[in-house]
């Protein structure tokens, strides 16, 4: 009997720049290319949730609407102690069954597609791998702590432990794709892919957590190493023909906190360029025909 073929995703997020994989995941949907697992971290676990709930263009509207409201993400939001993202607003008051663009939970419960989401665990500074099973109707409470930014935002609890951004823990989940069982692996980065993380800030935020959660400021001053490190794996799966790399060339000016429309557009509309590069490596692989 011939082996079936798993084939995973992986949208690492980074803010704003988290529209260029919503173009990609959009152009997925409108060419019938689906997944049989998909890893999401901060944005990304909201890119695929809604990708996994075939929600084509939901993120889009996210992005390039509700992202300039106050309540959405804002420095009012930060002095008022809901952080800069208001990750209650996003994936609450915008997402539940009575908000404005709810998530389609039935839809995902349905997808015969695995759903991950990456979180990481603020006392201990691991990787925590929430699957869609921990999600029920109106409590999306693993995208909210995927999606908390140390310093940017409060840890976001689940069952009494404190929870931060899923990038700190495992920035590009590769080996874990594949320790899942995926045969090829479909991996978005939304910066290029020749450009490496540097540190940046990451050490003065360490500072300002590294009194309450010293493991978390120890990941965020090897972040930019692992993350490195992580995408030269990938890059040799690459070079295996188990793995793509979708990145694009720049990105537009738009950056993790900085949004501007028109430039947010122009992200959008490279990734969705960028996503035929996905139906050629499965039409290489003889796993995609078209419809």
């Amino acid at each position: 009997m011939k082996h079936r073929m798993k084939i995973g995703v992986i949208d690492v997020g980074g803010g704003f720049r988290g529209i260029y994989a919503t173009g990609v995941l959009d152009y997925c949907q409108d060419n019938a290319i689906e997944f049989d697992l998909a890893i999401g971290i901060s944005a990304g676990s909201a890119n695929l949730a809604s990708f996994v709930a075939r929600q084509r263009g939901r993120n889009y509207t996210f992005y390039t609407e509700y992202a300039f409201r106050k309540q959405y993400a804002s420095l009012r939001n930060f002095i008022r102690g809901k952080g800069f993202f208001d990750v209650d607003y996003v994936y609450g008051t915008l997402s539940n069954s009575d908000g404005e663009n709810p998530l389609d939970y039935p839809a995902i419960q349905a997808n015969p597609a695995d759903l991950m989401i990456v979180a990481t665990d603020a006392v201990t500074g691991e990787a925590v791998y929430f699957g869609k099973s921990t999600l029920t109707q109106d409590n999306y409470a693993p995208l909210k702590a995927s999606s908390s930014i140390p310093f940017v935002n409060k840890p976001y609890f689940i069952d009494g432990k404190p929870y931060y951004d899923g990038a700190l823990g495992d920035p590009v989940p590769v080996e874990k794709a594949f320790a899942l069982g995926c045969d090829l692996v479909v991996l978005i980065l939304t910066k290029p892919e020749s450009k490496p993380r540097e540190q940046g800030k990451d050490a003065k935020i360490a500072k300002r957590v590294q009194k309450k959660y010293p493991k978390t400021a120890e990941q965020l001053r090897l972040r930019a190493q692992h993350y490195n490190e992580e995408v030269a794996l990938a890059q040799k799966y690459a070079r295996e023909g188990k793995l793509i790399i979708i990145s694009p060339d720049d990105t537009c000016g738009v950056d993790t906190l900085r949004k501007d429309k028109e430039a947010l557009k122009r992200l959008y509309d490279k990734g969705y360029r960028d996503g035929q590069k996905i139906k050629e490596f499965l039409q290489q692989k003889g796993l995609y025909k078209e419809k």
